[in-house]
């Protein structure tokens, strides 16, 4: 199933997105947001493509987003009414979260968040799922001024938990950026489906 050592590994990395929860803001949710408030959604998609990798670096903040993207032009619903819809975009996807915490309790291992996440949806989602609970830290993009797939911010990870590529192992639900971690000559797992990444996972199980 995996081609490491399981004994080897010093520390797990694991995208929030996709594998604990659903996305913060993808396109789905944006989908719904221009549907249940009635804007136009390219319109909007346009301007949303051209300042999004500014604001999940922490370049700007959730407020200049909207400025930019929503709130260009008078509208029908207030800052509070969308900014509430953006945060209920963020659900648990089935079975992996309360398992990992569970896990979690079980190993020795370090493990650390290292995803793509604008500034108050990651801090949002912490608090509201209890990620800490997971994770002894978080490599966000927000934090870190680099978004995946820029290898600087595996490199970052790196250099701040001093582990070597061969001595983690790192899970995510976008083959692209699966393949950029395999890149730097880290363990990435394309993760799936809940039960091949508890396989995985029940490895560092320390009894």
């Amino acid at each position: 199933m995996t081609d490491f050592d399981p004994s080897k590994i010093k520390v797990v990395f694991m995208d929030i997105g996709g594998v604990l929860l659903t996305n913060g803001w993808g396109h789905e949710s944006r989908q719904k947001a221009a549907k249940f408030f009635d804007f136009d959604y390219d319109e909007m998609n346009v301007l949303h493509n051209f300042i999004y990798n500014v604001f999940e670096i922490g370049g700007i903040s959730l407020d200049e987003y909207l400025d930019t993207t929503i709130f260009n032009c008078p509208r029908d619903f207030t800052r509070a009414e969308f900014k509430e819809f953006m945060y209920a975009q963020s659900v648990e996807l089935p079975k992996m979260l309360p398992w990992v915490k569970s896990w979690k309790k079980q190993t020795d291992l370090p493990v650390f968040a290292l995803s793509n996440e604008s500034w108050d949806l990651n801090e949002y989602r912490i608090h509201t799922f209890k990620l800490h609970e997971v994770f002894d830290g978080f490599f966000s993009s927000c934090y870190i001024g680099y978004r995946k797939p820029d290898p600087r911010i595996y490199e970052k990870a790196l250099q701040i938990t001093q582990v070597e590529p061969s001595e983690c192992v790192y899970f995510d639900d976008r083959l692209m950026l699966v393949d950029a971690a395999k890149k730097l000559k880290m363990n990435a797992i394309h993760h799936q489906e809940f039960e091949t990444s508890k396989n995985i996972l029940e490895n560092f199980i320390r009894k």
